[in-house]
C-alpha cells in the first residue's frame, strides 16, 4: 500500500471511530477492552493522534512524550477527538515526502511510518468503538488487513519489548483463507519472535481464517477463527502479545 492509501485509511477509520463513539455514548463499556469505557478509548486515541502530529507537523527528530489528554467528556470529548484526528490527517497530507522526524520502527521513510502506524492504530481502536456501539462492525479491506498483520508480526513483535516467548523453539503459522499469499511463519523462542511471510517448514500450530478476522484476532479483538495443532501456542499469543502504551 502507498502512503497516500494509508492516509485515506486513517481518515476513514477515524471518522468511523467517532461515529461509533457518538452512537455508543462515552459511558458505554468497550467489550474488546474490558477495562475501558468509550471516554477512555477517545482520550487514548486522541492523545496518540496529537502525539504523532507533533513529530510530523513539526518535523521533530527527537523523542517527545505525549501530553496528557484533557478531562473532557460527552460531546466535548468527541469534538476534541475529531479535531485531533483531522489535524493528523492534514499534517500527513501536507508533509514533504523527504521530511525527517522521529519514528520507532523501520520504514521506507518517516512519513511512510507515521501514515501506516496511525492508520492501523486507528483501525484497531475503531473496532473497539464499534464493539461498544454494538451491531455489525464495518468491514476491513483485505489488503489493509494483510499489511496490518505484516506490521504486527514483522515489526512490533520483532522488537525486544515483545513478551511472546517460548522456552523451547516452536512454530506458529498464520494463514488467511481468502488471500492466497497471506501466510506468515512465526518462530517462537526465548528471543523475540522471528516472523517471515510465507509457509516455511512444519508448524506446531496454525491459526487460520479470513484475513480481516485474523488481523483483529492477532490484535486480541476477536478469537482466532480456526486453530489446528497445539492450541497452547495460540493461547500463548493471546496471553502475551498485547502491545501497550509507554
Amino acid at each position: 500500500m502507498t502512503t497516500a492509501e494509508f492516509i485515506r485509511a486513517l481518515d476513514r477509520e477515524g471518522r468511523l471511530l467517532a461515529e461509533a463513539a457518538e452512537r455508543a455514548g462515552t459511558d458505554a463499556k468497550v467489550p474488546t477492552c474490558p477495562e475501558w469505557q468509550v471516554r477512555d478509548l477517545l482520550r487514548h486515541t486522541g492523545m496518540v493522534h496529537r502525539w504523532a502530529t507533533v513529530f510530523v507537523a513539526g518535523e521533530q527528530t527527537e523523542y517527545r512524550p505525549a501530553a496528557d489528554p484533557p478531562g473532557l467528556d460527552g460531546t466535548e470529548l468527541i469534538t476534541w477527538f475529531r479535531e485531533g484526528h483531522r489535524r493528523l490527517v492534514d499534517a500527513l497530507d501536507g508533509a514533504r515526502p523527504d521530511m525527517r522526524c522521529w519514528h520507532f520502527m523501520p520504514a521506507p521513510s518517516p512519513l511512510a511510518f507515521w501514515a501506516r502506524r496511525q492508520a492501523h492504530e486507528t483501525a484497531i481502536h475503531r473496532l473497539d468503538a464499534e464493539s461498544a456501539r454494538g451491531g455489525t462492525p464495518t468491514g476491513i479491506d483485505p489488503a489493509f488487513a494483510a499489511d496490518g498483520i505484516d506490521e504486527l508480526l514483522l515489526a512490533f513483535h520483532a522488537r525486544s519489548k515483545s513478551r511472546v516467548r517460548s522456552p523451547e523453539p516452536r512454530v506458529l503459522r498464520v494463514r488467511a483463507t481468502d488471500s492466497a499469499d497471506a501466510v506468515w511463519t512465526v518462530r517462537l523462542s526465548a528471543e523475540p519472535p522471528a516472523a517471515t511471510r510465507g509457509a516455511e517448514g512444519e508448524a506446531d500450530c496454525e491459526v487460520s481464517g479470513p484475513v480481516a478476522e485474523l488481523y483483529a484476532a492477532l490484535w486480541n479483538r476477536l478469537p482466532f477463527p480456526d486453530v489446528r495443532g497445539d492450541a497452547a501456542l495460540a493461547a500463548l499469543w493471546r496471553e502475551n502479545s498485547a502491545v501497550t502504551w509507554g
